[in-house]
């Protein structure tokens, strides 16, 4: 099959999650400069898990799962008015859950931080508390969202859900600089209600097309078959949820600014993700439409897409990550101690990124199969997985034994599900796979060694001045794409067309 739709795709949704990422860099920037890793940003990071949490639960792991699936089978038959009462009755239903939850954890709002937040002072539980209530009404602006993305990539409409995962961002950013002097750490709550207002109006044009609005659909059709496909991946979420939980309470045990520092360090990890979530985005439309042999090469080309960006993006960080954190953040209230605790942090969650990356697209493409319990039983056993190493860990490490236990859940998850896989679909040999893990290890190998060489060429006190750093990072970052294309060019021209037409577009020749 030709490349060519999946590249286009992926290079659409991938754009979109890089705006995203780097406004989210941006976004990291501010609240480091402006509140660095200190309690009032612990505080915010413990209330801000909530509404992910709930929003992950409710419609995000739905997206994938269930929605994308359903609605492109309704588009496919031809039946769009039934689709717009389906999504109208899908969102009446979200909105109704939705009031009921800001009512209660609003009431329980005290209670539920004095759980997650267990190892800090009682003054930051009860700011925790005071911004989570603040927070709650986002969850309608981002289910109702997530709702309208769902619909627009079945409708294979990557464009408006590529835009709108970057105004999120913006929002948290404009309102954090135009009030933080006036209501402190409180302004990021405020940006994140301004984010997904914004979020939410970015799509609204897609549902309005559809010429569809909230309602009551309880009974149709289109919602049972969405329930039926969600459940197994809800209760997995919920399981998921606890080990969060679990997570939250053990970094609050590890000292003031733990959590911000760990906040701080999957900023860097979720660049490299938010570029490859599109390859898995833009595959699961296609994935669902194919069987047999056509599906098999779809999902190892997406595998061979994430190999070929993953590997060298984690080698680069891992040996870049204290400049980069430090030309990134070290400003304002972000001081040197704060730079070496999100590098620690950084650098245990580094062994898993490789895992995250590949899982995307083999939970993805389990999705498109409608085959949603096999992903959620595996997550349950790589939380256990997470809980067994971050328990043996806690002691001796501290903060960096939560972040390595992280690394081992997706890992634990990857290993599992690419096991399965090959089980599944009968292998995913034949296509390439192999060769392009080697030669992406092989080229990102030569490219460790260039980059360890020049680190020792830095000076013995750490460049300090923001230009001469942001130049030292540039040039070796710049020096690692340019050689490892070169190697893929000259070793490997295959994939090196193959990463070329998802950055630029282009027809690869299978």
């Amino acid at each position: 099959m030709s490349a060519t739709p999946l590249a286009r795709n992926a290079f659409i949704v991938g754009l979109g999650n890089v705006g995203s990422r780097v406004l989210g860099l941006v976004r990291e920037l501010v609240i480091a400069g402006l509140f660095g890793a200190t309690a009032p940003t612990d505080a915010f990071r413990v209330a801000f898990r909530v509404p992910l949490t709930l929003y992950e639960l409710l419609v995000g792991g739905m997206i994938s799962a269930a929605l994308v699936p359903v609605f492109s089978a309704y588009l496919a038959d031809g039946r769009q008015r039934e689709l717009a009462r389906l999504w109208g009755g899908l969102a009446g239903l979200f909105l109704l859950v939705v009031a009921g939850l800001i009512v209660m954890l609003s009431l329980l709002a005290g209670p539920l931080m004095a759980l997650m937040a267990a190892g800090y002072e009682e003054p930051v539980r009860v700011q925790s508390a005071e911004l989570l209530r603040v927070l709650l009404p986002v969850l309608a602006f981002m289910g109702l969202s997530g709702l309208a993305t769902a619909l627009l990539y079945a409708r294979q409409q990557f464009g408006p859900p590529a835009l709108a995962i970057t105004m999120f961002n913006f929002g948290i950013i404009l309102v954090a600089l135009l009030f933080h002097e006036h209501t402190g750490v409180m302004s990021l709550a405020l940006g994140v209600l301004a984010g997904g207002a914004l979020q939410l109006a970015v799509q609204a044009g897609g549902v309005r097309e559809l010429g569809s609005w909230p309602t009551i659909a309880l009974f149709h059709p289109g919602t049972r078959e969405v329930v039926r496909l969600y459940l197994p991946v809800a209760l997995g979420l919920a399981v998921s949820t606890v080990g969060i939980l679990i997570d939250t309470n053990l970094a609050s045990r590890t000292g003031e600014g733990s959590l911000a520092a760990m906040g701080f360090a999957t900023t860097l990890v979720q660049l490299p993700l938010g570029l490859l979530a599109g390859v898995g985005s833009a595959a699961l439309p296609v994935l669902s439409r194919h069987s047999g042999e056509a599906y098999r090469s779809s999902l190892v080309l997406s595998l061979r897409l994430v190999l070929l960006a993953i590997v060298p993006a984690t080698i680069g960080l891992v040996l870049l990550r204290t400049p980069i954190i430090r030309l990134l953040f070290q400003r304002g209230a972000f001081d040197a101690v704060a730079t070496q605790r999100t590098a620690q942090a950084f650098l245990a969650y580094s062994p898993g990124l490789p895992a995250a990356g590949l899982d995307q697209v083999l939970i993805q493409g389990y999705y498109a199969r409608r085959q949603t319990l096999t992903p959620v039983l595996v997550g349950v056993v790589s939380v256990g997985v997470y809980l067994i190493v971050a328990l043996a860990l806690l002691g001796p490490m501290g903060m960096p034994g939560l972040a390595l236990a992280n690394s081992a859940q997706w890992t634990g998850h990857l290993a599992i599900m690419l096991f399965l896989t090959h089980r599944a679909i009968g292998g995913l040999g034949g296509h390439g796979l192999g060769q392009t893990a080697v030669h992406a290890v092989a080229a990102t190998a030569a490219i460790g060694a260039l980059l360890s060489w020049a680190d020792v060429l830095m000076p013995a006190e750490p460049i300090q001045d923001t230009l001469p750093l942001a130049l030292y990072v540039s040039a070796l970052v710049g020096a690692l794409v340019a050689i490892y294309l070169g190697i893929l060019a000259v070793s490997a021209r295959e994939d090196f067309r193959l990463l070329m037409s998802a950055l630029r577009r282009q027809r690869v020749a299978q």
